[in-house]
């Protein structure tokens, strides 16, 4: 499994591209064909991203095997309280051209595997919840709750574990 962060793909992979509308498209379909790779391969890939644009969320969906598209929706207002890096604040104040959601559009994904509600779900409950989706969809084996349980656990740990066995954490 290998995760694709966002942050750190930029400063290698997609060094040198901006936050125009080319260059988003570019750096998504990189990440799509790193992990067009990797799923070929039998490496589960979870590719952390901001995209903003169907086009190249349709693109990837069509290269890549076991696709699953993830939409974490959160009302702006919301986001911009989270912000510890002040990227809002400073594309608010025009400092950063090209801001998805202020000066960019995001368009939401039309049909999401799964939608993830952040600003009312716990992060223990949005990852349950990927966890149960890709049970339904026979990527991941079923969990025997039953068993789990019994052995005690508190709900979030259970998801911590079972993130550490699948190979996620």
């Amino acid at each position: 499994m290998e995760v694709l962060d966002g942050d750190e793909v930029r400063k290698s992979l997609s060094k040198g591209l901006g936050f125009s509308k080319e260059d988003r498209d570019a750096n998504i379909r990189r990440v799509g064909f790193v992990c067009k790779l990797l799923s070929r391969n039998g490496v589960a890939a979870i590719a952390a991203f901001v995209s903003p644009y169907e086009e190249a969320r349709r693109h990837n969906r069509r290269e890549i095997q076991n696709y699953i598209e993830v939409f974490c929706k959160c009302p702006l207002e919301v986001l911009m309280t989270r912000d510890p890096r002040g990227m809002y604040k400073k594309a608010v104040s025009g400092e950063i051209p090209n801001f998805t959601g202020i000066s960019d559009p995001y368009e939401e994904p039309v049909q999401p595997e799964l939608v993830l509600y952040t600003d009312r779900e716990k992060p223990e409950e949005s990852a349950a919840r990927v966890l149960q989706r890709l049970e339904e969809m026979a990527y991941i084996p079923p969990l025997d709750k039953e068993k789990e349980v019994a052995a005690g656990e508190e709900e979030d740990e259970l998801i911590r574990r079972r993130l550490r066995n699948l190979g996620y954490m």
